[in-house]
């Protein structure tokens, strides 16, 4: 794996040996940092995170993952720079690339990463856009490899809106590494019909399988992995929030769900989850829809089949892995 250099842009970009390679390098990092092993493998380089949607997870992971390799971190949120208002994004990029060592964006088209990449000059990393979650797919794999072995011919269900970052990112990932993808949804809610004939391209030459069901007992039977996300992403209307719930409610991981994959299945969840009332927007869709969780119910996250925190976690793990080989 020789990745310096190079910006990580979206998973189609990279081999199978690479993405092996990235998470080769988390497991080390990772055991280095339980250890308390210094890995200070660019001390002095600087970075700089560029935010137009905020995020919890994302943010922690690449700042504590920043510090840990000896560099210096800006946080630059929603109202903290001139991109695309003053400063179109090819004027930034060349301005942050002097300054700067690396870019991390997370935002909305995946155009205005591309972008970056191209102008910058120094290597960009993708925290999220609306077609694709690169880092977040790594985390997950990690966590899929640590849980189970490995992630050769390993089921893993998507449920719910398949059609954005989390569904499709999951698809590719799944092809790229010889896994068996489902999308399960309404139809309407499958991935985009180019991107799926990608991945089957991909996945003759790795042996995956990718299957599309509409019926959740069908889709979960003997699944190792169920994932879901939340109904509406950010920069959606609220408007959307009704039509998702009639549509999706279906598709919620119950325990049934979980039952009928079978007791190896294990709960996965990019975070954050709408699973109780504890959040504002839980209860301000509660007192619209009488409808206590969404996309999981509660005692699915809370129970032992659910490893969304150990998920969460390698975030850190898996985004050390990806600036430590770019940069």
């Amino acid at each position: 794996m020789n990745l310096k250099g190079k910006s990580f842009l979206k998973l189609l970009d990279l081999t199978s040996e690479e993405i092996s390679g990235l998470l080769e390098l988390a497991a080390e990092l990772k055991a280095k940092k339980k250890a308390g092993i210094p890995h200070k493998l660019h001390e002095g380089k600087n970075i700089v995170l560029l935010f137009e949607k905020d995020s919890t997870r994302t943010r922690c992971a690449f700042e504590v993952a920043g510090h840990d390799l000896g560099m210096g971190v800006t946080y630059l949120g929603p109202t903290g720079s001139q991109m695309g208002k003053k400063e179109s994004i090819a004027d930034t990029a060349r301005v942050l690339g002097r300054m700067y060592d690396g870019i991390e964006y997370r935002g909305f088209g995946q155009e205005i990463v591309e972008d970056l990449a191209k102008y910058a000059g120094v290597p960009v990393w993708n925290g999220l856009t609306n077609e694709f979650h690169p880092t977040q797919i790594l985390a997950d794999f990690l966590t899929i490899q640590e849980h189970f072995g490995g992630l050769k011919g390993k089921k893993l269900v998507y449920m719910g809106d398949a059609r954005y970052n989390m569904g499709n990112s999951l698809m590719v990932g799944c092809a790229k590494m010889g896994m068996h993808f489902v999308a399960c949804a309404p139809e309407k809610y499958f991935p985009d019909q180019a991107l799926i004939a990608q991945c089957q391209a991909v996945a003759a030459q790795t042996g995956a399988v990718l299957e599309f069901i509409t019926d959740p007992m069908e889709a979960t039977k003997n699944a190792d992995v169920i994932y879901t996300d939340v109904w509406v992403s950010m920069g959606e209307p609220d408007s959307v929030w009704q039509e998702r719930i009639e549509d999706l409610t279906p598709y919620r991981v119950t325990k049934q769900l979980m039952d009928n994959a079978g007791s190896q299945c294990r709960f996965m969840h990019c975070l954050p989850a709408f699973h109780d009332l504890k959040t504002t927007i839980g209860k301000q869709i509660f007192e619209k829809f009488g409808i206590d969780c969404m996309e999981v119910t509660d005692e699915v996250f809370e129970s032992s089949q659910s490893i969304v925190f150990d998920e969460a976690e390698n975030r850190m793990h898996t985004i050390k892995a990806v600036m430590a080989a770019t940069l």
